[in-house]
């Protein structure tokens, strides 16, 4: 399912309100009063799945987590507990890479409203004998990149840092920046979701369908989406790609 068949823009509250999602206590060492959610899109093939959630306080119950995961926070805190006791965690203005199948628990003292970005594919073997050490990593704001993570072959200076690759390896979450671009109209290889971190970015869609994205919003390109990329000066932002051509056979 997907709002559109092109580039979104995602909204903290949703194209308009958010879903209340039904509660088990039996998923909870602490249930919440209440959660909501929109997907924006997902492929239930792919196991992919890109939203806004929010969820009052809450812990969840001990367990695996379930699928590699991008997050932009945009309200509150939370902690992944492990078996041991030992916590870490994110909080509003930071985004964070989470590895699917570490043991935790989730936790949060105060409300929590997040963009996701879930990939767990269903013909991948369920992960074994997990550690939640490295399985979170926490992405700040402010990181830069450098002249010696200049990428080769580029029509202009760009620059890319790799901060978290799922286990199956087609699932990247890094750090890019780009001075001016100008690209040609051509389908977008990758699923994407993007937080600009500075600068800004026009986006063209095959039917003219223009986008405009500055620092703090939050997108989407599905891949196979035709579109043309015009960065005026400089760009920097995370991202979270999914290659959908290199994935477990079955």
């Amino acid at each position: 399912m997907r709002d559109n068949s092109g580039i979104i823009r995602l909204n903290p509250n949703g194209p308009a309100g958010l879903t209340p999602v039904p509660i088990d206590p039996a998923e909870f060492e602490t249930p919440p009063e209440a959660q909501a959610l929109h997907v924006y899109f997902a492929d239930a093939d792919l196991g992919l799945t890109v939203g806004v959630w929010h969820s009052t306080p809450m812990h969840e119950a001990f367990g695996p987590f379930p699928g590699d995961e991008f997050i932009v926070l945009q309200e509150g805190a939370f902690k992944l507990r492990d078996a041991a006791g030992a916590s870490m965690g994110a909080k509003a203005g930071q985004c964070a890479a989470i590895r699917n199948g570490i043991p935790v628990s989730w936790q949060q003292e105060d409300p929590v409203r997040k963009f996701f970005m879930t990939y767990n594919d269903p013909r991948a073997a369920a992960p074994q004998d997990l550690t939640a050490e490295g399985g979170l990593v926490v992405l700040s704001p402010e990181m830069t990149l450098t002249d010696g993570e200049l990428m080769e072959d580029t029509s202009t200076p760009q620059r890319d840092r790799v901060l978290f690759s799922s286990d199956l390896g087609n699932f990247d979450i890094g750090l890019w920046d780009t001075q001016v671009l100008n690209t040609e109209l051509e389908p977008f290889p990758y699923h994407e979701m993007a937080q600009v971190l500075e600068g800004e970015l026009y986006l063209t869609e095959a039917d003219g369908t223009r986008h405009h994205f500055t620092a703090g919003d939050v997108f989407f390109i599905p891949a196979g989406t035709p579109c043309i990329w015009h960065v005026p000066k400089y760009l920097r932002k995370f991202y979270a790609a999914l290659d959908p051509a290199n994935r477990p056979q079955g």
